[in-house]
């Protein structure tokens, strides 16, 4: 991170590995970034949130955010999958409060309901949404523009234009609420 860093941010290398933030994202405090994560250009991390990249690695792109008390995690290489499982977050991805997402793929503009949890070898589409308080079992994947629901989730239906429009929106808002954060924390600018 280039602006300054509270003392109540953790960004600490694992294994020899730091995690590598754009000058543009925000961080807030009480965050924990540690090992091989990679957080693109006006991503929003919110308080207390914690990405840890020990197992394997996490990327996080352009413009997602990932809100309070969020935890991303990644699943290590074991016999039956040497590769384990990396978290890629795409590019204007939402992220919900308190949502657990651990060793998935979500893909750009996806979106991860509050207190929902994406679990090992999951994928969410483009556009595709868990709903809030939703758990995504692990392998089962999201198509384009799907909502799933419950827990275990299921599919529920497909989403309107005025679902993806209002997810759109909650991209650019998060962003611009971001920035504001940053300065009024005097965290440098982006």
């Amino acid at each position: 991170m280039n602006a300054i860093t509270p003392p109540d941010i953790t960004i600490a290398p694992f294994n020899g590995i730091s995690p590598r933030i754009h000058s543009s994202a925000f961080i807030a405090p009480g965050c924990r970034i540690i090992g091989d994560v990679e957080i693109g250009a006006d991503v929003s991390i919110w308080y207390n949130c914690v990405i840890r990249g020990d197992a394997n690695r996490i990327r996080i792109g352009a413009r997602s955010n990932i809100q309070d008390g969020s935890v991303v995690h990644c699943d290590s290489p074991k016999p039956r999958r040497p590769d384990g499982f990396a978290t890629i977050i795409g590019e204007d991805v939402l992220i919900g409060h308190m949502a657990m997402v651990h060793g998935c793929v979500l893909e750009d503009r996806a979106f991860v309901g509050l207190g929902a949890i994406v679990m090992d070898g999951c994928r969410i589409a483009s556009e595709g949404m868990l709903a809030a308080g939703a758990m995504l079992t692990p392998g089962k994947v999201i198509g384009r523009r799907q909502m799933w629901l419950g827990r275990p989730a299921v599919f529920a239906r497909d989403l309107t234009e005025t679902a993806l429009a209002e997810m759109a929106a909650g991209v650019a808002a998060y962003v611009e609420n971001g920035r504001r954060h940053k300065a009024s924390l005097g965290m440098g600018e982006s």
